[in-house]
C-alpha cells in the first residue's frame, strides 16, 4: 500500500471512528463523574444565587504609615477566609482588589450582619494558661482534672524555648489544683498562692460569701460547657468561646499533631498579639532540629511573657502548657520548663516548612497594623439572581439559534456536521463546569455566562474555516475526500492560531483582573480548548466519515458542496499534444 501523502493521516482517514469513540467515551465518563459527585449543575456565584458582597478598604494604624502591603493584605485575607468559613460558610470568596481593598463575597443562606461583624473587625490574637484538655469525642472523663493522664494534650511535643537560654527562675514546683479551684479564685493554675503552704490563713476568710458563690456559679457553668462541647462539630466549634472576654477563662477547640480535635478550658488571656513585635518560621541549621518558629515581643510583652511562663513552667502537665488563640480556636499549645525572660521565643516541634509558616504568620494576625473600613454592601437577592441568569440564559439560546439558522441556511448539509459539535462543545463545557466547583470552588457568574455565550461564536467560527477550506478544494477541481484532507492541514493551522489569540487574551485578562472579570477569562479560555478537542476528534472525523457517503461526495446541491454552485473549474485532465501538421505534399 502506498503511503499517504504529506500533509495526510492514514489514521485520520481510515480510522476516523476511534477519534469519535474516544470523545464520546470521555463525555459519558465526565457525566458520570458529576453524578457521582452529587453536583449536577455548576455551583453559581453570588450575582446569580444571591448573597452580601463586602468591600473592605484597609487603613494605617498610627505610627504604621506603610502597613498597605501586599504581605500583610494577603494576610488580612487569611483572617476573614477563616473567619467566613468559621461562620459555616464554605462558599464565600474573600480576595483582594488593588492596593488596598478586600471584597468579600457571601452567598445567600448567612447572617449578613453577623458576616459583617467578623470581617471587618480586627483579628484576635491571645496567649491563654491551658487548664485542662482532652481529645474532643474521646472516652476519657468528662471532668477536666489536670492531674487525669488522658487530659495530657497530644500536641506537647510543641516546645516553647528561650532563644536566650535564659535558665529557670525558679526550681520548686507545684502540685496544681482542681480546675474549679482556679476558676473560683479567678486565677491561673499556677498561682503560687493556691500551692503556697504558707498563705496566709486569713486570706480566704476575709473574701466575700457573695464573690466565692458567684466564682462557683461561673466555674460550674463553664465546667458544664467544657462538658457538653465537642469540637468535631462545625457549629460547636464556630461557638465555642462565643461571649467570652479576654479577662475570663473559656473554652476552645483545635486540631493536635495526629488531626484529632482538641477541646480546652483556658484561663484568662496573658498576654496578647499586640504584644507580639514579630515572628517568622525559620530553619534550624545547628542543631538540626528542623523548622522553627520563633518570637519577639515588646518591652510590655517581654515582661507579660516572662510572669506567665515562669507560672507555668512550675506546674505539671496540661497545667504547663499555653494556648495560642486566634479568633477563639487554639492554632499550638507547646508547653515550657523554665520561665522565658530574654524578650523572645522559639518554638519548635516537629514542624514541617509549611507548618512553621503557617503558625508564624498565624502570631502576626494579632500584630497586624492595619484596620479596614466599610466602604460599600451590596446584597444581590435570590430573585435578582435569577432574573439575571434567565437573561443570560435567553441571550445564550438566542445568540445559539441564530448561529444555527446561519449554518443551515449557507452550509445546508455541512450543518448536519456543525449543531452536533456545537451540542458536544455545550455539553462539555457544562459537564467541566459542574465539576470544577467542588474541586477548584469554581463558580458559574454572569461574565462567566458571557464567556461562554462568546465561546459559541468561536466555535462556530473554527467549522467555517474547515468547511470554507474543503469549499476551496472543490472550486480547484478536486473531489470531496481528497478535498477533504488536503483542506485539514490548512484549516488547522488556521483554527490553532486563531484560538491560541483568544486562550492568551483570556489568559491575560485572568491574570491581571480581580473578582468577577476573571469568571468571564476562565471561561473564555476554558471553551477555547475545548474548541480545539471538538474540532480535532469529533468534527474532522465526522466530517471524513460523511464525506463517503453519496449524499456530499456526490455534490448534492443541498449538501453545501456542490460543485457548479460553488462555481468550480473543471477537473484537470492531462490531454496529448496535437502532432505537427502533414504536408500534402510530402504525403
Amino acid at each position: 500500500m502506498a503511503a499517504p501523502k504529506k500533509g495526510r493521516s492514514a489514521s485520520a482517514q481510515s480510522r476516523p471512528g476511534r477519534s469519535l469513540a474516544f470523545i464520546l467515551i470521555a463525555i459519558a465518563a465526565l457525566t458520570g463523574g458529576m453524578f457521582l459527585s452529587g453536583h449536577p449543575t455548576p455551583r453559581l456565584g453570588i450575582d446569580l444565587a444571591g448573597g452580601t458582597s463586602i468591600t473592605l478598604t484597609a487603613k494605617n494604624e498610627p505610627g504604621q504609615p506603610n502597613a498597605i502591603n501586599q504581605t500583610n493584605m494577603n494576610t488580612a485575607v487569611d483572617i476573614m477566609n477563616r473567619r467566613v468559613n468559621g461562620l459555616g460558610v464554605s462558599e464565600a470568596e474573600v480576595q483582594t482588589q488593588g492596593s488596598d481593598n478586600i471584597i468579600v463575597n457571601i452567598p445567600k443562606g448567612t447572617n449578613s450582619k453577623e458576616a459583617r461583624d467578623q470581617v471587618g473587625t480586627t483579628a484576635k490574637l491571645y496567649f491563654r494558661p491551658v487548664l485542662a484538655t482532652e481529645v474532643s469525642g474521646s472516652a476519657a472523663s468528662a471532668s477536666p482534672s489536670p492531674s487525669a493522664s488522658s487530659s495530657s494534650s497530644s500536641k506537647a511535643t510543641e516546645k516553647a524555648t528561650s532563644s536566650s537560654s535564659a535558665s529557670p527562675t525558679s526550681s520548686a514546683t507545684s502540685q496544681g489544683r482542681a480546675v474549679t479551684d482556679a476558676l473560683k479564685a479567678d486565677s491561673t493554675p499556677s498561682a503560687s498562692s493556691s500551692a503556697s503552704s504558707s498563705a496566709s490563713p486569713s486570706a480566704s476568710s476575709s473574701a466575700s460569701p457573695s464573690a466565692n458563690a458567684s466564682a462557683s456559679a461561673a466555674a460550674t457553668k463553664l465546667q458544664a460547657r467544657y462538658t457538653a462541647l465537642d469540637c468535631t462539630d462545625k457549629a460547636q466549634r464556630a461557638k465555642a468561646g462565643e461571649g467570652s472576654k479576654s479577662t475570663d477563662p473559656t473554652v476552645a477547640c483545635g486540631k493536635n499533631s495526629s488531626g484529632q480535635w482538641q477541646k480546652y478550658v483556658l484561663g484568662p488571656a496573658e498576654v496578647s498579639g499586640t504584644d507580639i513585635k514579630s515572628a517568622s518560621a525559620v530553619f534550624d541549621t545547628q542543631s538540626a532540629a528542623g523548622w522553627k518558629v520563633t518570637m519577639e515581643f515588646t518591652s510590655g510583652g517581654s515582661k507579660k511573657f516572662a510572669d506567665i511562663t515562669g507560672k507555668l513552667a512550675k506546674n505539671q502537665s496540661p497545667q504547663n502548657q499555653f494556648a495560642i488563640v486566634l479568633d477563639g480556636d487554639v492554632v499550638s499549645d507547646p508547653f515550657v520548663q523554665q520561665a522565658l525572660t530574654g524578650g523572645s521565643a522559639e518554638i519548635s516541634g516537629s514542624f514541617d516548612q509549611t507548618e512553621a509558616q503557617s503558625l508564624a504568620n498565624m502570631l502576626k494576625y494579632g500584630a497586624l497594623p492595619l484596620t479596614f473600613k466599610e466602604s460599600s454592601v451590596t446584597t444581590v437577592t435570590a430573585a435578582l439572581g435569577g432574573e439575571q441568569l434567565h437573561a443570560g440564559l435567553i441571550a445564550g439560546a438566542i445568540g445559539l439559534g441564530l448561529v444555527v439558522i446561519y449554518l443551515v441556511v449557507y452550509y445546508r448539509g455541512l450543518s448536519i456536521i456543525a449543531i452536533p459539535s456545537l451540542l458536544v462543545s455545550g455539553a462539555l463545557t457544562y459537564v467541566i463546569m459542574a465539576l470544577l466547583g467542588p474541586t477548584i470552588g469554581f463558580a458559574l457568574n454572569l461574565p462567566a455566562v458571557c464567556g461562554a455565550i462568546v465561546a459559541i461564536g468561536i466555535t462556530a467560527d473554527s467549522f467555517i474555516v474547515f468547511f470554507e477550506r474543503i469549499r476551496d478544494e472543490i472550486r480547484e477541481g478536486r473531489s470531496l475526500r481528497p478535498a477533504v484532507e488536503r483542506a485539514w492541514p490548512r484549516a488547522r493551522r488556521t483554527i490553532l492560531v486563531s484560538d491560541f489569540v483568544s486562550f492568551l487574551a483570556a489568559a491575560v485578562l485572568f491574570i491581571v483582573t480581580v473578582g468577577k472579570v476573571q469568571g468571564f477569562a476562565f471561561t473564555l479560555g476554558l471553551t477555547t480548548v475545548l474548541d480545539v478537542v471538538v474540532v480535532f476528534f469529533f468534527t474532522k472525523p465526522l466530517m471524513t466519515l460523511l464525506a463517503r457517503r453519496k449524499f456530499y461526495a456526490s455534490g448534492s446541491k443541498w449538501s453545501g458542496l456542490d460543485p457548479k454552485a460553488l462555481g468550480a473549474k473543471p477537473p484537470l485532465r492531462r490531454t496529448r499534444r496535437p502532432s505537427a501538421p502533414v504536408d500534402p505534399k510530402e504525403a
